[in-house]
């Protein structure tokens, strides 16, 4: 592997529904998801180019404190229901990286928040879903790092800002989310034209020129057209805050869009 330790992008992606790379014909077929396809596979290869590890940060686990998996062999953590047997025998086995993981419980500590530690947690699908498609031969390392309970924007902005140093030590900042999330209307028709009108103003926030005001903004992100509409919840948006923090004052920018599973969808890369 051939890295370069220029400074690496911070990214936030959409993670798509479920394990939908192997059951692509039941999610719209594959055209429908091959601009998805294409934007992890670039992600991929910036990071067999570039990167020495990941650092994952999924929509999918949220503890009291930011905690960081210091496992060496994640296993696997099928955090999904109802699908085929099969779909519960995935496997990506990408090692763990330990001594980043001590890195950024450093920098967190150092930026003053308490951290935890996590070694039996496998993959969850937040991670390995997207992973398989963008680093199918699982040969890089990857840290985890958690969401914290209560999904603050600004905690997960300012931990974003404390990790911003990885992205000079080969260390590729991956926030995994998923820009419409609102399982019940997943489907409906009503769903799309919610879903523009929050992109809309997600990319204008995101790709704003001024990245205190892109950060205001995204913190205010409730004030959004139609955005509990889009987010009953908001632990699929929060990885975006972690990856602003981390551009600093690098510029966004749209690095996704197009719709995913009937809805309008983006991603962006913050620095790169």
């Amino acid at each position: 592997m051939s890295t370069s330790r220029v400074r690496l992008p911070a990214y936030y992606i959409p993670h798509g529904g479920g394990p939908w790379p192997f059951m692509m014909e039941d999610f719209g077929g594959k055209a429908a998801w091959q601009p998805l396809i294409s934007h992890l596979e670039e992600i991929g290869e910036l990071a067999r180019k570039r990167a020495k590890a990941l650092l994952v940060v999924s929509a999918h686990w949220e503890e009291p404190v930011p905690t960081v998996h210091f496992g060496k062999a994640p296993g696997m953590f099928y955090d999904y229901y109802g699908f085929p047997e099969e779909m519960y025998r995935l496997s990506w086995p990408a090692p763990g990286a330990p001594e980043v993981a001590r890195r950024v419980e450093e920098l967190l500590r150092g930026a003053g928040f308490s951290t935890g530690r996590e070694e039996k947690r496998g993959y969850d699908h937040g991670t390995f879903v997207p992973m398989m498609v963008a680093l199918p031969d699982a040969g890089i390392p990857v840290a985890q790092l958690s969401l914290v309970a209560g999904l603050d924007p600004g905690t997960h902005l300012a931990i974003g800002r404390a990790l911003g140093p990885l992205r000079d030590e080969g260390v590729l900042i991956v926030g995994s989310g998923f820009s419409y999330h609102n399982l019940r209307m997943f489907g409906d028709p009503r769903a799309r034209p919610a879903s523009e009108r929050f992109d809309e103003w997600l990319r204008a926030a995101a790709e704003h020129p001024d990245p205190g005001e892109r950060d205001r903004l995204l913190a205010a992100w409730e004030s959004a057209p139609d955005a509990r509409a889009c987010h009953p919840r908001s632990e699929h948006l929060v990885p975006i805050f972690v990856a602003a923090g981390a551009g600093g004052t690098d510029p966004g920018r749209l690095s996704f869009g197009g719709p995913v599973m009937g809805v309008a969808t983006s991603g962006f890369a913050f620095g790169g």
